[in-house]
């Protein structure tokens, strides 16, 4: 027996017994390189998802594309007109970014533990900084008055649920993402007394969950804790990044996420907004979700070997 594989992407063909990756034979590939392995990737892909999005999704949110997901220079070129913004996670990805002539209002930056020498860049550049802790908050609007440039803050909120299935839960306990729900008030208000740009609220539950019904449950979730925190902060809320969780499959018996399904539930939650977010920019972060079945690892198989009745091609 041989082990099975995880499912093929709509939108491959075969061409004379061949993987064709846009039209293109994966030998044809192979020999226009020289070498393996490499990576290819499918333009038609990315076109053909970010479509896909926008036709189910209601079109008061936007869509940003978390480079962490495939960073590469030719990537960010061909998404850049297609999303809406964009998710860094690094001062790496903040200069692939700006090498890329990303307009830095379009960039946010997540993540824990960002170090000084990561912070000041990216206020120097006018990125929005998903600010983690009330102590990342403080060094970001000290760097801030040092150097006379206003900082662009927006406070990532770990909440007290998760995205259920998720391969990587980012809310529901104690978390090294965000900072507690009910701490994110009082942080909010000492940043915009103290003179920060406020851009509002980044609430990500958790990553790559097949589930329709668990995403659209977290995104009710989402929009429900946005509405009260943005009541206690007593401020408007100028945007909630409302995360993602879209999940992609990888083995024999995944099930592809029922999109249509989410979309029809966000569209009617954002046709019952709470009062409190009416004039709030609202989008999602999604990841591989946008990309990762556009690319393909091509290798030439060098040895067979069996193990217990297993086939493995090395």
């Amino acid at each position: 027996m041989s082990k099975p594989v995880g499912p093929i992407p709509n939108g491959y063909e075969a061409l004379d017994g061949e993987l064709a990756i846009g039209g293109r034979k994966a030998s044809d590939l192979v020999e226009s390189t020289g070498k393996t392995p490499l990576f290819v990737y499918s333009r038609a892909h990315f076109d053909t998802r970010m479509a896909q999005l926008r036709a189910v999704l209601p079109s008061r949110i936007g869509v940003n594309y978390a480079i962490k997901a495939n960073p590469h220079a030719d990537v960010l070129a061909h998404m850049e007109p297609l999303v809406d913004g964009f998710d860094i996670a690094s001062s790496g990805e903040l200069k692939l970014t700006l090498d890329a002539g990303i307009d830095p209002a379009r960039v946010s930056f997540a993540g824990p533990g960002k170090r000084d020498d990561e912070l000041e860049p990216a206020i120097a550049a006018g990125v929005t900084l998903n600010c983690e802790s009330e102590g990342e908050a403080a060094r970001a609007l000290a760097i801030s008055e040092r150097l006379g440039k206003r900082a662009r803050m927006a406070i990532r909120v770990n909440p007290d649920f998760e995205l259920k299935g998720s391969g990587m839960k980012m809310g529901g306990g104690a978390k090294p993402f965000g900072v507690d729900a009910e701490r994110v008030p009082d942080l909010a208000r000492d940043i915009i007394a103290k003179g920060a740009d406020w851009r509002g609220l980044h609430i990500f539950t958790g990553s790559q969950t097949l589930s329709s019904d668990a995403i659209i449950e977290a995104q009710f979730n989402v929009l429900n804790l946005a509405s009260e925190l943005a009541c206690e902060i007593g401020a408007l809320l100028p945007k909630l990044n409302m995360g993602g969780g879209f999940g992609i499959p990888y083995f024999p018996n995944d099930t592809a996420l029922d999109l249509d399904a989410v979309g029809a539930a966000l569209r009617g939650m954002v046709e019952n907004l709470p009062v409190e977010l009416e004039n709030t920019e609202l989008c999602l972060e999604l990841g591989r979700y946008l990309v990762g079945e556009a690319g393909v690892y091509l290798c030439r198989v060098i040895d067979r070997m069996v193990s217990r009745g297993v086939t493995y091609l090395e």
